[in-house]
């Protein structure tokens, strides 16, 4: 899903290609940089569909450039302002806070907020995880998890706060097909 709502976020920066939104996506999320090209245009496709988002042909090469409609940018709008009920999957976290930080609409802030209010009662549920009597491993392990996101989340917080992350769209328009084969 996050793939999808960061898409959609990048977009509120206006129009862009496919693979400039596979690049945007992978330098704001970089634990998403994995993420092939493939799977932003099928997402993409399945975008268009649920009519989140317009393609128009530009360029001399008649590339296609893809844009947020109303409903797209509501959706968008929603997930980077924090007003959208917060997903609890760590990568889902990251994709949120980081891709939030680095778009002017966003309000990373609100965003951090709600997941620090979610892994304060995770850590609130589980107890004192170093009572061996008194927990699981399982137990151990949420809570774990639980302080290592409310230390990223004040991190993040601090951060966020500098507005330095915020940035726009890049302005190279991305390369096509395959690098030229050296000759020697």
């Amino acid at each position: 899903m996050s793939v999808r709502l960061g898409l959609l976020s990048i977009l509120t920066l206006g129009p862009a290609y496919g693979l400039q939104l596979h690049g945007e996506l992978g330098a704001r999320a970089p634990h998403r940089a994995s993420v092939n090209v493939g799977q932003i245009y099928s997402t993409l496709e399945r975008l268009l569909k649920q009519e989140r988002i317009s393609r128009s042909i530009s360029g001399d090469d008649a590339s296609p450039r893809y844009s947020l409609t109303p409903s797209g940018r509501d959706e968008a709008t929603a997930w980077v302002t924090g007003t959208s009920p917060v997903d609890l999957d760590w990568t889902e976290m990251l994709d949120r806070v980081l891709v939030s930080s680095t778009v002017p609409l966003g309000e990373p802030d609100v965003v951090i907020d709600a997941y620090l209010r979610h892994w304060t009662t995770v850590i609130a549920s589980v107890g004192d995880p170093d009572l061996a009597s008194a927990t699981t491993l399982a137990d151990a392990a949420t809570a774990e998890l639980a302080g290592a996101a409310l230390r990223w989340l004040a991190r993040a917080r601090d951060t966020a706060a500098t507005g330095t992350l915020v940035r726009s769209l890049t302005v190279e328009r991305p390369r096509r097909g395959r690098p030229a084969a050296s000759v020697g």
